[in-house]
């Protein structure tokens, strides 16, 4: 009897050990499942993470074979969306850069650049090695897109050096300004004391030539690199356009050719800078006697108008030159652009920053071989005269 309650109290605890151990194992699985749980939600949550984040992410292996790739490092790598996630092969366009990478590299980022489907392409890829215990380090890629950013350092770049000559160019077009004009006067007065010996006028026509011809392209400088306001005053339009062409006869005769001045008895006046229009009509001159041969002629004719019910004045100037091809008549007015060796090609781009400023307009015709007419419409106050 004693043995069979000793078995009894025996099973008893072996029953009550089971159910406490059984009860353990319960939790222990209900913590495991949550655990389970807890990690499937933060895979999940860094997945999208992932997936969202807008630089490109790749993780290689210790043998440096592919083991996820998020769709950000598919568009920079141009990869297929149809690729799966898990692929284990290094995108194309990485083989040979990873290649070449090495653990130096891994302290700063580097510059790939890759050519794809829209163009040459700027990324920067930093590297962290990541120590995996027993099997070596695997490999973290990042990617950026920096073909923007390299793209505006450029043009930052381009900028500060184009802002950088034009405040040289207009520094020394200053400097040069000042004895440019002494230089005119006196040669001016050295033709009219020569006036009666013949022989020397074809020097005077020269050097006033070269002297006008330098002062127009240094106030071109002045005008296109620094645009102070525009000095308004009532402007007799008549009388300008005549100095204009008193001013271009030596260079006319210089080159042998000739100006033809039509000009109306009375025009509209008209408000404006007479110094930055003057400017703008040496421009047009110049680039008809660039145009012609000895012999050509130069057309001026100033006209009053009617334009849409208002008073405007209208200027062409008209050569007989060689004439401009049809498809740069569109560019002759862009800044640099030019056709003669040697020229800042800022003559026309001046003339019609001048144009406008005075609220006019400006049209080209030409034909090949047969000439160019620039023709000029500014408004006017009311009819003189």
């Amino acid at each position: 009897m004693r043995t069979a309650g000793a078995l009894e109290t025996s099973y008893a605890r072996l029953q009550a050990e089971v159910g406490r151990l059984r009860h353990e194992l319960e939790n222990k699985n209900r913590r495991l499942a949550q655990s389970l749980e807890e990690n499937q939600r933060m895979r999940a949550y860094l997945g999208k993470i992932l997936e969202g984040l807008p630089c490109g992410v790749l993780v290689f292996d210790t043998a440096r074979k592919l083991q996820m790739i998020n769709p950000a490092a598919r568009h920079l790598l141009a990869e297929g969306a149809s690729s799966p996630a898990d692929e284990a092969s290094v995108p194309h366009r990485l083989g040979t850069l990873l290649a070449g990478l090495h653990r130096e590299d891994f302290a700063h980022e580097q510059e790939w650049t890759v050519k794809g489907g829209q163009g040459e392409q700027t990324l920067g890829v930093t590297c962290a090695p990541v120590a995996a215990p027993g099997h070596g380090d695997e490999l973290i890629l990042i990617l950026r897109d920096i073909t923007a950013a390299r793209q505006l350092e450029r043009e930052r770049e381009a900028a500060r050096r184009t802002q950088a000559l034009a405040e040289m160019a207009a520094v020394l077009a200053h400097e040069i300004r000042n004895p440019l004009g002494s230089m005119e006067l006196f040669a001016g007065l050295l033709a009219d004391a020569l006036e009666e010996q013949a022989e020397l006028r074809p020097w005077i026509n020269h050097l006033q030539a070269g002297l006008r011809s330098l002062a127009a392209t240094v106030n071109n400088v002045l005008h296109f690199h620094s645009q102070p306001p525009a000095q308004r005053v009532a402007v007799d339009l008549r009388r300008l356009v005549i100095q204009t062409v008193d001013f271009l006869r030596p260079l006319a005769r210089q080159k042998g050719m000739h100006i033809e001045l039509h000009a109306a008895e009375t025009t509209a006046p008209i408000q404006g800078d007479a110094a930055r229009l003057q400017q703008a009509f040496l421009n047009l001159a110049l680039n008809a006697f660039s145009a012609m041969k000895p012999g050509g002629v130069l057309r001026i004719v100033l006209e009053r108008a009617v334009s849409a019910g208002s008073p405007v004045v209208t200027l062409s100037f008209a050569d007989q030159g060689c004439g401009i091809p049809a498809a740069s008549l569109e560019k002759i007015f862009a800044p640099g652009y030019t056709t003669r060796p040697g020229s800042p090609g800022i003559g026309l781009a001046v003339t019609r920053t001048v144009i406008e400023q005075h609220g006019g307009s400006i049209r080209v015709e030409s034909r090949e071989g047969a000439g160019t007419s620039f023709m000029l419409t500014l408004p006017a106050e009311g009819v003189a005269g």
